[in-house]
This record gives C-alpha cells, structure tokens and sequence, in this order.
C-alpha cells in the first residue's frame, strides 16, 4: 500500500437516508470539513453496483482508506468487506433517521445529527491504519489435553478425527478417570430405559489405535508458557523425568472429585460404614458385577436402600456446596436400577426436594424408573443415625406433612462434585509480615495442587466464576476461559452429568482449533472474531505505573526485564483495557487508539450556549449497549436529538482523557453503557465494564476541579435487549442536562 493516505467518503440514499436527509450537503462537509479526497453518493451503496464503485476506487483511484455514510457497522459488515483498505462507518440509518420522528419541526435537529456522523466518521478514518499482521504468530497444529478422563479422551477422540494431533496428561495410571469407575452409565440412546455399558473401554482403544494421540499417564503439567500456536508445556512424571513439549491450544478436563461426605456426620457418615457416598455404592456394584449387592458391614444382601439426595449441595450451611452438582439424580436412579436390575423385590428409594433430570432422555429414564418400581419420595432429611439392624433414615415427608423414621439396610449420599481446578489466583493474599510487601512477588497461596501451572504474571491457573468452577461468559462463550487458547470443558467448567459432559468435550475441542488456526494467521478469535489488530507501545512515554499489567482481564501483559510492559499478543482479546488503563496514553491500536475516538468527539460541532441545543455523548459498548441502541431504533424508540453515539470495544477500553476533553470541548452531559459487571457479569471481556465503573467513580474529582456538577456524567450497565431502557437513559440525561444547564465551557 502506498503511504499516501487518500480517503474515500461515501454517502448512501438508499433505506430511506435520501428522502430524510440533504445527501449533497453530507457530501460536501465530508469534501470540505472532513477532508475526504474523494466523495461519491450512491442510491444503495450495499448492492452489486455500489460494492464495485468502491472497490472500483481502490483499485484504480487509490483509495486506501474509507468511510461509509449509511447504515450501522453492525450491518452489511460482508458487503462492506474491503480487503487492504482501513474503513469507518457513519451511521445515519439507525443513529439518525430511525431515532427521530419524521416532521418538519424535527428536520433542523435530524440534519445535524447526520452531519455530525460524518464529520466523526471521517475524523476516525484519518487516524485509524490498516492493521498488519502479527510478527508473533505461530503454526503448532498440536493440542494438548489436561485430563484423560471421559472429557479428555472425548476431546481428544475428537480433535484426532479433525486431523489435529493430541498430547493427554493423566496424573493417575490409567485413562477413564471416575467413570472407570462406575459399573454402568445413565443411557444416552433412545428409548433412555436401560443401563449401558460405562463406554471406557471402548474409548481407551480408540485412543490407543490412534497415532494421532500420545498419552502420558502418571504425569503431570509443570510449567505452561506462551501463547496461542506456540504453547510450551514441561511434561512430568512421577519418576522425576520431564519432557517439554509445543502446542497451539489446549483444554483443561481435569473434571471434578467426590465432596467429601464426612463433613455429613449428621446423616451417618463415617459413623456407620454403611452409609456410603454415590462412589462408595459404584464400587459395591463393581464388586457385585451383576450379583447382589452386599452392605459393607456384614456382607448381608442389601434388600432395602435409601438415597439422600442434595447431601451437603444445595446449602447455604458452612462447608456446604451451594449449587446442585447437575448428575446425582439421575446417578441415583442408576445406582436404584442396580438393585432393581437384579432383584425387583428389592426396595428402592429416593428421598429428594426437587427431582432433577436434565438432558435429552433424562424424562424418560424417570419414568423407567418408575415402572421397575423405585419409589420417589418428596422429603427433607434431618438425620441418618446407626440402629440394631442398619441405619435409620429421619426426614420431614413433604406431601404427607409428617416426621417419617425408615430402616435401611443401605443408605447412599448424593453428595455432588467438587470442581478440580487448580488454585484460586483471585482470592487475596496476606502479607508473610509486617515489612513492606512486595506486591510483585505476592502469589496466591497454594491450598491445592495446580493444574497447568502457568508462568503467566496473573497466576498459575485460569480464574474461578464462583464455587471453583473455571471462569467462562456461560451464555457467549461457554467453553472460553480467561487464558486465551486455553479451554475448559465438563465438569471442572460447570456441574454436569457424563453425557453433557461428553458434548461439553466436543466444543471444546472445536473452540480449541478455532483458537489454533486464528493463531496461525494472527487473527483474534473472540469476541472480535478475525481482527487482525493488536496493541502497540510507546516505550518511550511509559511510566512503568502497571496498571495495564494488572487491570488486562486476560494475562496478555507481562513484564520484561527492565519491568516494562511487554505484550503477548496472540494472548489479546482485543479489548482495549490496557489502552482505556494507560494514563499516558502510550498504548493503542492500528485501528482503534485514543486519537480515532479522541478525534470523533473534537468533530461533532458544538453549538454555543444561545443556540440551546446541548450536545450529549454516549460511549457505547459495542456487544450490548450500542446493539440495543440499533434495535431500539429499529423498533422505532426516539431518543435525543443531541445525543452522539460512538460505539468503544469496551467500557473497560474507555480512557478517561475522553471524559475530560468532551468536557472541556463544551459537552454538557456524558453517558457510558456497558455490560453488567460483578458476579453475574455480562461482560464480553469479562473485567471490563466493571473496571471502567471503578474509574469513572473518580470522575467527580475532574467535574470538582471543572466546577461542573456531577450529574453530567454517568455510567449505566446496559443489556443487548434493554431496547426500550438504553434511548430513555439518553432522554433521561437530556432532560438532566435541561435541569443543570448549559456546560459552561460553550465557546
């Protein structure tokens, strides 16, 4: 591409811009105010003809740069797909036209609102570059799996079928994990009605005939360095061997292990030793293969069980899980079936407060249940305690309205699982001393083993949501992890039962060759899927201050040497948070930076204070916030004439110099809406939203020393379906702005 930078505007009449709006008069301020070197307007820019009269430009005319007037940058994103060239997008259908009533009275109003988006549209394109690509990227096609369990050799079952070659790291001596050890599995073929085989056997010679997969048993991981398409891991063995080996992604299946039931002594654990967990009972039935089963205390036949379900889960009680652990239902209708199976006169029941089945045949498998004749009991049990003959089951009859003492031969905690995932890096660490602490030395406290072992600066783990379970955006991007290319799956990511474990193992594994091959051509992979751009860094302006090492919600930063940053940028979501941190402003992208938004706000024309037209900026998150705005106005929501949107990566990538110069660029109300943040936080870049509102807390120090009143600015969590409440917050500030005044900072 030539350095010469030559812009091409283009301006759409099509959608109805052209009956609204004076497209001459867009054109000649993209011409004239926005330097544009090249301006053309067109009946439908997104149609056949008017993509080639684009790309008609860049081919022959030069053009390396261009801005579209027409519609948002959320559609026509295919049409407008210009290889080679930097583009900008003015929205003047549903930033404009579709937000403002269509009257004569409005005309003025809807006319600068427009012109105003082009002016910013061409502001941005001047200092936005066309992105390069990654120096760092890589090519390793290998994946490494941390876990030989069902998910793991699902996983990797999977990924070998794909063509990719597999690494799995078992700690123990043999693949299968805890379905090795069960007798049988809950069925996943229609009709949902009988036991089936527990599927490792099968799944260990599939893995064995494979030359695409190694195994590593009696291993564990290391040490984990790199990125995405070039991971290193050091690989050892009890023996003391380690070797290291390169990959390009890699999924954590490292599942979940038994609570431990003797923190239960209220229901008879470790008091009687028949009174067992849900594993304790698989090991019976192995032991029985098929016979009867036979209570650990005598070795009579057991001719009456009782399952408790929801022992220690579902429970706000200290040492209590507080989550149902999504398998022990249907665990407990198998392990009843055991019995059933070989013996119908057998009594069978099932104590629960809520019964659930989840999956696709879990209904059915109820109701087979029910026909061998498993009796389903709606009860709260208080106490399970050691009798003369076997222990007896105390618990509140909940449709019977009645206190109910049953002797069992046998009784079986449901118990739940416990996430193995390795150490808690968020959770605070106290200081050895009272000397002066070195904040950079401070690592997590381990209380359990690592699992991956990072060298990563954050930790040596991926992040916890809650209850120890992997940190994931559960409704976007399940399987994501805060370690980009690394992925989790089964039960070490969320409560589940095998075969929504078995599933879980298989998106992993595709989202793990995802990650892979954007790794190869340094593209992003989510949720700004296929940008090429990356951050950049001034070393010369840095202050070493930190705060981009530490505020990046995905350990992309780290810090070299000479304790600058230093950035992996195959790590990088592509955020901005690091920029949105800087206080020096040394950080940017070749395609989003302080300046392309900087820029925006200086363009938009601000009327002195006599016009009485106020100006409002909204800094939209471009996930949720500046979706709902789209929609608001597709389903014909008005909002504030005085209002101008520019969407930002994320709340978190706001730096607050925009906040002060909009201010003293004479805006007279500033909104920020980005994603839920906290423990159920909707956040795409999970941190985000919720660093950009502890920055714009300070806020009120610059209003103080502006002499400015605080209502002028405000930060809001805005859903992608709030399209109904995103246009009323830009009226509600319009109406606060008509309350406080006019900015005096108007000139």
């Amino acid at each position: 591409m030539s350095d010469e930078i030559k812009v091409g505007a283009y301006i759409c009449k099509g959608c109805g811009l052209g009956e609204r709006l004076d497209c001459g008069q867009l054109a000649t301020i993209a011409e004239r105010e926005g330097k544009a070197n090249l301006v053309r307007e067109h009946e439908f820019l997104c149609n056949a003809e008017g993509v080639a009269m684009i790309q008609n430009d860049i081919d022959n005319e030069g053009v390396n740069k261009v801005m579209i007037a027409a519609c948002s940058r959320r559609s026509k994103s295919e049409a407008f797909n210009f290889e080679n060239v930097a583009i900008s997008r003015a929205n003047l259908r549903e930033g404009v036209i579709w937000v403002r009533p269509d009257t004569d009275e409005a005309r003025e109003t809807t006319e600068e609102m427009a012109a105003d988006y082009v002016r910013m549209g061409c502001a941005e394109i001047k200092y936005m570059n066309l992105p390069q690509s990654n120096e760092e990227a890589a090519s390793n096609n290998s994946l490494l799996v941390a876990g030989g369990g069902v998910v793991g050799m699902t996983a990797a079952i999977e990924a070998a079928a794909a063509g990719y070659p597999v690494t799995i790291v078992e700690k123990s001596g043999q693949l299968g994990g805890g379905a090795a050890f069960e007798y049988k599995r809950v069925p996943e073929h229609m009709p949902y009605a009988d036991l089936e085989d527990n599927g490792v056997a099968e799944m260990v010679a599939k893995i064995e005939a494979d030359n695409k997969i190694t195994v590593h048993l009696n291993s564990t991981i290391t040490k984990t360095s790199g990125a995405p398409g070039r991971f290193s891991a050091d690989i050892s063995t009890e023996s003391g061997s380690t070797t290291t080996e390169n990959f390009g992604a890699i999924i954590m299946a490292s599942g979940a292990r038994n609570y431990d039931a003797s923190q239960l002594p209220e229901l008879g654990y470790g008091k009687t030793p028949d009174v067992v967990d849900q594993a304790g009972l698989e090991k019976l039935a192995m032991e029985a293969n098929g016979g009867p089963i036979k209570r650990p205390s005598d070795g009579k036949e057991v001719e009456n069980v009782v399952f408790v379900q929801c022992a220690g889960q579902r429970s706000t009680a200290e040492g209590h899980l507080p989550y149902c652990s999504g398998h022990c239902c249907l665990t407990s209708i198998k392990q009843a079936m055991y019995f059933k199976d070989q013996n119908p006169q057998i009594d069978t029941n099932i104590i629960y407060t809520d019964l659930r089945t989840p999956g696709a045949g879990g209904e059915d498998f109820y109701r087979s249940g029910q026909k061998k004749g498993i009796t389903f009991t709606k009860g709260k049990v208080s106490e399970v305690t050691a009798g003369a003959n076997g222990p007896e089951v105390r618990f509140d009859d909940l449709i019977l309205a009645q206190e109910v003492n049953e002797k069992a031969d046998l009784v079986v905690l449901a118990t739940g699982q416990v996430p193995n995932s390795g150490v808690d890096i968020d959770l605070p660490v106290a200081a050895a001393s009272d000397e002066e602490v070195d904040l950079d030395n401070l690592v997590p406290e381990v209380t359990v083993d690592s699992i991956l072992n990072l060298t990563y600066r954050q930790g040596p783990d991926l992040p916890h949501l809650k209850y120890g379970f992997n940190d994931s955006h559960f409704i976007c991007f399940p399987y994501e992890t805060r370690r980009t290319g690394i992925y989790s799956a089964g039960p070490v990511r969320r409560p589940m039962d095998m075969a929504q474990a078995k599933e879980d193992a298989t998106g992993a594994a595709l989202k793990a060759i995802q990650a892979l091959e954007n790794a190869k051509l340094g593209r992003a992979a989510h949720p700004r899927s296929g940008d090429l751009s990356f951050p950049s860094f001034r070393k010369e302006g840095c202050t070493q201050c930190k705060r981009c090492t530490v505020e990046c919600p995905f350990g992309a930063i780290d810090e070299d040497e000479e304790r600058y940053p230093q950035f992996n940028e195959a790590r990088c979501r592509r955020c901005g948070t690091c920029m949105g941190a800087c206080p020096v402003r040394v950080i940017s992208f070749e395609n989003y930076s302080v300046e392309t938004v900087g820029q925006q706000l200086k363009a938009v024309d601000i009327p002195d204070e006599f016009d009485e037209k106020p100006r409002i900026l909204v800094l939209a998150c471009e996930n949720d916030a500046y979706p709902a705005l789209d929609m608001a106005a597709q389903n014909g929501n008005n909002y504030s004439q005085f209002a101008r949107v520019v969407p930002v990566r994320c709340l978190g990538s706001v730096n607050t110099i925009w906040i002060t110069d909009a201010l003293n660029s004479g805006y007279d109300g500033i909104i920020l809406m980005g994603c839920q943040k906290g423990e159920n936080y909707q956040c795409h870049f999970v941190k985000g939203s919720e660093i950009a509102h502890v920055r714009m807390s300070k806020i009120d120090d610059t209003l103080q020393s502006l002499s400015l009143e605080e209502e002028r600015v405000a930060t809001y969590e805005v859903a992608i379906t709030d399209i109904e409440r995103a246009p009323q917050l830009i009226n509600d500030m319009a109406e606060t702005v008509e309350k406080v005044g006019m900015s005096p900072f108007k000139f």
